[in-house]
């Protein structure tokens, strides 16, 4: 959410940015609904029935990391297990984060857009935009990063880093000199064509949902694909929305049964 709220701020004051730098970020919305798949199922599943810091610590690491990242040896440990210890310390300090608390978190990422008046205040104010996302973030979908820095032309610059969702603390060397890179760029005064790193879009059509571009020598298979993944992505989304009444219903039913179940008495108590 901090790039979310980051990039609003950017919209409302651009004559107090002076560059702007997003990390692992999409546009808010439907945007922010995870890669549906088998693992992000599980994940959710799993998120579902976490009760616990130990439950929840381990549910966290899958998703802030990559497997190769958390499976490295440092010493005698793997990187889990240091990280672990110190989610659970985290989680059982501060305690986990309350339901209503959740909610407002999911709400607020729901609700969030930039409209195309805001987008174009952050493209034409003349700073720099520089967007980090890790190709492997299982939260925010490294394809709406892409689409973001597409409407952010020609002032942003998309960096794809090896990494999940923390792909700052995965790879915290790449990420330092792209800041500093953009630090140094706006400190000369860089022109924001020479900055941006993304394709002309009047190089050729750009087909939603793929980062290559297309010529239009063949309209007709340019719309059939173009209906295809359009009709891919209402499935999926159609596919989440179910899953997601069935896990509130599961949830509801769940609660009534616990409210509902007779309790034993002993005979010593009567």
């Amino acid at each position: 959410m901090g790039s979310m709220i980051t990039s609003k701020l950017a919209a409302m004051a651009p004559h107090r940015v002076a560059s702007l730098a997003l990390l692992n970020t999409t546009g808010g919305g439907y945007q922010c609904i995870p890669k549906i798949d088998w693992h992000t199922i599980s994940l959710a599943c799993r998120f579902l029935r976490a009760r616990t810091p130990e439950q929840r610590a381990i549910l966290d690491l899958e998703v802030h990391y990559t497997r190769e990242y958390l499976e490295e040896v440092i010493g005698t440990s793997t990187r889990r297990q240091m990280l672990y210890q110190e989610y659970v310390k985290g989680l059982s300090s501060g305690g986990m984060q309350s339901r209503y608390g959740f909610e407002g978190q999911i709400n607020a990422c729901w609700t969030h857009k930039l409209s195309p008046t805001e987008l174009d205040r952050i493209r034409f104010s003349g700073f720099l935009v520089l967007i980090i996302h890790g190709r492997d973030d299982v939260v925010a979908q490294l394809y709406h990063a892409r689409r973001l820095a597409e409407n952010l032309q020609p002032a942003a610059k998309l960096v794809e880093l090896r990494g999940g969702h923390l792909v700052s603390h995965e790879r915290p060397a790449e990420v330092n000199m792209s800041l500093m890179e953009m630090i140094k760029a706006s400190n000369s005064n860089t022109d924001l064509e020479e900055w941006s790193n993304l394709p002309n879009k009047s190089d050729g059509l750009l087909l939603s949902g793929s980062a290559s571009c297309l010529t239009k020598r063949d309209d007709d298979r340019v719309n059939y694909l173009v209906f295809t993944y359009n009709l891919l992505g209402k499935l999926q989304l159609i596919f989440l929305f179910v899953f997601g009444v069935f896990y509130v219903i599961l949830e509801h039913v769940r609660r009534v049964v616990k409210i509902l179940k007779p309790v034993r008495v002993s005979a010593s108590t009567l």
